[in-house]
Order: C-alpha cells, then structure tokens, then sequence
C-alpha cells in the first residue's frame, strides 16, 4: 500500500492503462499532472489517500480492459500509434462536436448560460487542437523518427516544450467544459441533442486524457532517452 502511494500517478497510469478510470473517478490528473505522487495529489485535493490505493488494489477493470504495454513500444511506433488512433478520433469529432454544442447553444443558451461557453471554450479547443496535431505530425513526430535512426540528429527540444505547453492549456479548457457541465450530466429536461452532446464531450475527454498521457508521460521520456 505504502508503495503505490509513493509512486506518481504517470508511472502507475504508465504500467497498467486501466488505472486511468479510477483517478479519473477522483479527478486526479494522470496526464499534465501526472507527476505527481498518490500522496501528494490527494493532499493536494483534499482526498483520502487510502480509498484510492484500494481502489487501486481492487482494479477489477483490468479483467474487462486489455492492458496494451505502450512503455514496451519504441518512440517511433508509439508516434503513429497516437496518430493514427488518437489523432484520427480527434479529427473525426471535432465538428460532430462543434455542431452540437453551437446547437444547444443557441437553443437553450438564453435559460442555460453555461451552454454559451461551452460551445465557446469548445471552439477554442478545435482550433488549438487542429493547430497542434499538425505541429505533432509535420515537424515533431518526424524530427523524433529520424532521432531514432540517426543518434546523431539535432534535435529541436523547443518543439517538445512547446507542444508540452499546449497539452496544459487544452487540458484547462477540457477541465472548465468538464466543471460547467457538472460532469457531462444533462439537466432532467435536455434534448436529444443535449444529452449527445455532453455524451460526446466525455468520450472526448476521456480519449484526450489517454492521449496527452501517452505524449507526456510515455512518448516524451522516450525521445529523451534516444
């Protein structure tokens, strides 16, 4: 028990993925916040270390989820594997996404002024996000693939940093949509739209956590250690 308490949340999340609902469950970052300990991001939001460390002992989700060994993968397989998954859901959804949100907005924004700024920090997010996936795939993810077949490739770190950057102000923005829909619950009276969009919004959420994860915490040490 005292171990997983002194591990970071990162490396716990790093050995075994399906841990990432249980910190979810708390609202633990285990992405941009990673780096912290058990202990310490419990204290640091007033939660009871030792029921999560149970929760951790008790993980029945790793029987249903399986457990893919991302930190066994090489940086450059790792690279197209957030592409061609993470990437494309993003691609994919940003617009399903958009266009509900401007819809619920403009339906039941004069009664439900959170919906306003949802569809608004969610503009900004598409924006960020489609500038960033293509930082990540002309220039950064190239630049570590030829790290990894020629050691002696001069690698930009500014690139990383800024990109690291980024990460942080998505996962604001994705905790403010998260906290003004009162974690994606619909109000007893919402549309079909409504409901799909805070349904749609979770999903997102929840791939976008594994994904700066998979970049921060397993991808970027790697490039480090090329």
């Amino acid at each position: 028990m005292t171990e997983l308490k002194t591990k970071t949340i990162a490396e716990i999340v790093s050995d075994d993925i399906s841990t990432a609902s249980i910190f979810k469950k708390y609202k633990l970052d285990f992405c941009c916040g990673g780096g912290k300990t058990v202990e310490n991001a419990c204290k640091k939001e007033n939660i009871n270390v030792d029921d999560v460390v149970n929760d951790l002992l008790n993980n029945t989700s790793k029987k249903e989820t399986p457990n893919l060994n991302f930190k066994d993968w090489s940086a450059e397989f790792l690279a197209d594997y957030i592409v061609y998954v993470h990437h494309s859901y993003v691609k994919q959804n940003l617009s399903i996404i958009s266009e509900f949100a401007d819809k619920v907005a403009n339906v039941h924004g004069q009664h439900e002024p959170k919906t306003i700024e949802i569809a608004q920090i969610f503009s900004t997010i598409s924006s960020e996000l489609t500038s960033h996936m293509g930082k990540e795939e002309f220039i950064l993810f190239p630049a570590i693939k030829a790290k990894a077949d020629n050691p002696n490739f001069e690698f930009d770190e500014k690139t990383l940093s800024l990109v690291k950057e980024e990460h942080e102000e998505v996962g604001t923005m994705i905790k403010k949509i998260q906290e003004l829909s009162s974690d994606f619950t619909p109000p007893e009276w919402a549309c079909n739209t409504f409901k799909a969009l805070y349904f749609k919004l979770e999903e997102f959420t929840n791939d976008l956590y594994q994904h700066i994860h998979l970049e921060n915490n397993i991808l970027f040490p790697k490039v480090k250690n090329l």
